[in-house]
């Protein structure tokens, strides 16, 4: 952002106090919401860039009869040009403005937080903090940071020794990463996108690698012509489920039919036969004798061969459990498969304990860690990771050439082709045994419709949270189960199944 803007000041010729105006006018519309003309109102500014769009905020709520006071955390005579500019209009109109060693303090209904941006890259201390904490105190009852809170790192998320909490962050130009990102994305409460005059051409000469998806992007997901068959949509092998796990291969499985897969194709235990025949009798159920794939008989590696051959993309991991055998298993997937393989649990386990099997892994290779996997697949810890998650996902997508679904409570996925997808749904509720299981089916399922590996694994890992959301909202935060997320996901199909019946009319029309 802080090329996007230098790029449309310097190179676009948009004049800075211009972009300042459109942003504090921003603000000023958001704070209207919530406040009456005779409300007290506070806008604690630093002296930068952000502490100037604290001061033309206040100014506009001033010039409309907004009973507001605009607090300096600095001197009026020390701060970046437009922070002195815009302090000086403000003078010249009566804004009531105050020095924070001279701030009486009262109630406050309404707190504005425009003292730091996001240029924040150290931690807060000294007398920053104790102003921080002090305001903190005051507990004001309803709080709007301006572009991120004060506090938040906007490249990490992480908290700079303390932040303001807000209710509603009014960004500009584009989301940042750090209210994307745990812990940030609690502090900002909900977050609005304002337009403050950015041109697009801003963003594609200074480029980014980051992106997300919203409501409407259900129209990424391949269309299905009429003009076809079951062989049309994709053949998808879920290698999972050991003795006593037939459930992961079962969610895997039905999720893949549920996103749009024709064929499904279970290659378990026998132990598993029945009761994935009965639960699921669309799908197709392959078996093998756990001692022959411990063995590695001619027998089995033959039928394993085969199955490979028949997928167009392989689920390789799930419920597998850690028995001798699957280290065979794993390595014969690996060796003899040509198509997509998403590697997710006990596959992942496989590999952290057999780092040689990396060898194996080519560009069609998608993992989906969780933080404790992605801690035994690198040897990193758990903490360490979860304050870089992007960095962490990066670095191991980067070193193989693949892609790799780093889940957390916001999901990363690091693309093989450098860009990075930050996941914009989801929930708490969905942190339930099997919820993994379904993501993998839901990834594999838009790879059998033609999907690459890297907008499959974005765009599964969307979905997935978008039925989680879905779910949540008929059942609550505790009572959701990992099979009620395949369930819905028929409503968000049905979105893209409208868009392409209402072509069809038009095209007939």
């Amino acid at each position: 952002m802080k090329e996007v803007d230098r790029y449309t000041i310097e190179c676009i010729g948009i004049p800075s106090l211009v972009l300042m105006e459109r942003a504090a006018l921003a603000v000023f519309e958001e704070v209207k919401k919530h406040v009456q003309k005779t409300d007290p109102i506070w806008v604690l500014c630093g002296n930068g860039n952000n502490g100037a769009d604290g001061v033309a905020a206040a100014r506009m709520l001033h010039l409309n009869g907004y009973h507001v006071q605009a607090i300096l955390a600095g001197t009026k005579d020390r701060g970046s040009l437009e922070y002195v500019k815009q302090l000086d209009i403000a003078e010249k109109v009566g804004v009531d403005l105050v020095e924070y060693p001279d701030f009486s303090p009262g109630s406050c209904m309404l707190f504005v937080d425009a003292l730091f941006g996001v240029g924040l890259n150290r931690e807060i201390l000294g007398a920053y903090r104790e102003i921080m904490e002090t305001f903190m105190e005051y507990r004001p009852v309803f709080t709007v940071a301006v572009d991120i809170p004060s506090g938040v790192h906007s490249d990490t998320g992480q908290i700079m020794g303390t932040a303001f909490p807000a209710d509603v962050t009014v960004t500009f130009g584009y989301e940042k990463l750090g209210s994307m990102l745990y812990p940030g994305k609690e502090y900002c409460g909900q977050v609005t996108v304002a337009d403050i005059g950015f041109p697009q051409k801003s963003l594609l000469e200074t480029g980014t690698g980051y992106f997300t998806f919203e409501p409407g992007d259900e129209k990424l997901i391949p269309k299905r012509p009429a003009y076809s068959n079951k062989g049309s949509f994709g053949k998808v092998l879920i290698a999972a489920g050991g003795r006593n796990m037939s459930g992961a291969a079962y969610l895997s499985a039905l999720a893949a039919y549920r996103t749009g897969a024709g064929l499904v194709k279970i290659f378990t235990v026998e132990e598993n036969r029945t009761i994935l025949q009965t639960g699921l009798p669309e799908a197709v159920i392959v078996t093998y004798d756990p001692k022959e794939a411990e063995t590695g008989t001619e027998a089995f590696q033959e039928l394993l061969k085969t199955q490979c051959e028949w997928a167009s993309v392989i689920v390789l991991g799930p419920g597998l459990g850690r028995e001798a055998y699957v280290k065979n298993l794993v390595e014969e997937v690996l060796t003899n498969a040509y198509v997509p393989i998403i590697l997710d649990a006990d596959g992942l386990s496989t590999i952290a304990a057999n780092p040689k099997l990396t060898g194996y892994f080519t560009e069609n290779i998608i993992v989906t860690p969780h933080l404790g996997e992605m801690a035994r697949l690198t040897g990193s810890s758990i903490e360490a990771i979860r304050k870089n998650l992007i960095a962490a996902a990066r670095e191991y997508a980067d070193r193989f050439g693949i892609t790799c679904v780093l889940k957390d409570a916001v999901t990363i996925v690091a693309c093989k082709d450098q860009r990075t997808y930050i996941n914009s749904s989801g929930n708490s509720a969905m942190a339930k045994a099997g919820s993994g299981d379904v993501l993998t089916g839901i990834i594999a399922g838009l790879m059998a419709l033609g999907l690459e590996e890297s907008d499959g694994a974005a765009l599964g890992v969307w979905l997935h949270g978008r039925a989680g959301d879905a779910v949540r909202e008929k059942y609550g935060s505790y009572s959701l189960l990992a099979s009620q997320l395949t369930e819905e996901l028929y409503t968000i199909m049905q979105e893209q199944t409208r868009e392409q019946r209402d072509e069809i009319i038009w095209q007939g029309l």
